[in-house]
């Protein structure tokens, strides 16, 4: 638990991508919040190749400070791994992700810090009022957040909202891939961790164009399945594949059993009609087919954390003196 005549050492995390606009106005907010704290920090902004002038912005904020660090991607690796990136760079004892398209408001991290200090060890911002579409942001995002907190057991109302507040101990081991950023959350509390909420004040995007679809919430079930299957079955795969093979041996058997039934007591052949075949057919293929996803999600995580691989690759850093994993 952080004492409240102790101040904190914040590392601010912040991917961006085609945000040149934003830069400038996300820094003086977010300075105007640190300098209230006074407390140790560092911001870390983390650029995903954009295509604009957002590198420019951050070098040169970078230039006139030193607490502000810079990480630039080689190509586009999407806002986990610039994420993952943010956190393996940062140095302090908490850490706060947010978005850097100005719809998280700094004002609220002094209210996140407040439930750290009693003594809870992740916060996750709810924007109770967002203000984006109705129909393709914010109903696929409700619909998913219930998917998430039913499935998962960990019941919070707005997963996909960046501005988090972490206790380092709880996330610096944690190895994220695909779109599994807004699932740390889950890791922590598979570690034990407690996990709150609170509200967040959420803006409408003044500047450039969100990068989310409504695609985006299919990805996010899927990753919520991959999810759940590590959390039963990462030590023991065979439980679910040995429990899937001996229910296609009794589906043989029973099918074997009617195949003689209908031979010897109705003298109707079985190979008279495809139908059946064709059932099987596709509720085989459905199947293995999201089994064969698992088993190459298990085979990303052994590629990468056996070799102990980035799942990024850094063409310039500013500001960052030793190079992390």
């Amino acid at each position: 638990m952080i004492e409240d005549n102790i101040k904190e050492s914040l590392s601010i995390v912040i991917p961006v991508f085609n945000e040149e606009d934003n830069i400038f106005p996300l820094y003086e907010s977010l300075m105007a919040v640190l300098k209230s704290l006074e407390c140790k920090y560092e911001i870390l902004f983390i650029n995903d190749a954009s295509i604009d002038k957002t590198a420019q912005r951050l070098d040169e904020i970078a230039a006139q400070n030193e607490l502000v660090k810079i990480i630039h991607f080689k190509r586009n690796f999407g806002q986990t791994a610039a994420m993952m990136a943010g956190i393996n760079f940062s140095s302090n004892d908490i850490i706060i992700p947010m978005d850097g398209d100005l719809q998280n408001d700094p004002q609220d991290i002094p209210k996140l810090l407040a439930k750290l200090r009693e003594g809870y060890d992740v916060c996750s911002g709810w924007r109770k009022d967002r203000k984006d579409n109705s129909i393709k942001r914010n109903l696929p995002s409700k619909m998913a957040n219930f998917l998430i907190s039913k499935i998962s057991g960990v019941p919070l109302h707005d997963y996909g909202c960046s501005l988090k507040a972490y206790k380092r101990d709880v996330i610096e081991d944690v190895k994220l891939y695909g779109e599994m950023h807004r699932f740390i959350p889950i890791y922590a509390v598979w570690q034990g961790a407690k996990v709150t909420e609170i509200p967040v004040t959420h803006h409408a995007r003044k500047h450039g164009q969100s990068k989310y679809g409504i695609s985006r919430t299919f990805k996010v079930i899927l990753d919520l399945i991959v999810i759940k299957f590590l959390e039963r079955h990462a030590q023991k795969p065979i439980y679910i594949f040995g429990g899937f093979g001996f229910a296609n041996f009794l589906l043989s058997f029973l099918c074997f059993l009617l195949m003689v039934y209908l031979k010897y007591w109705h003298d109707q052949s079985y190979i008279k009609t495809p139908l059946p075949f064709l059932v099987i057919l596709f509720v085989m293929v459905g199947i293995l087919s999201i089994l064969l996803g698992l088993i190459a999600e298990l085979l990303n995580r052994t590629y990468y954390e056996s070799q102990d691989k980035p799942v990024y690759l850094i063409k310039k850093l500013r500001n960052i003196q030793n190079l992390k994993k």
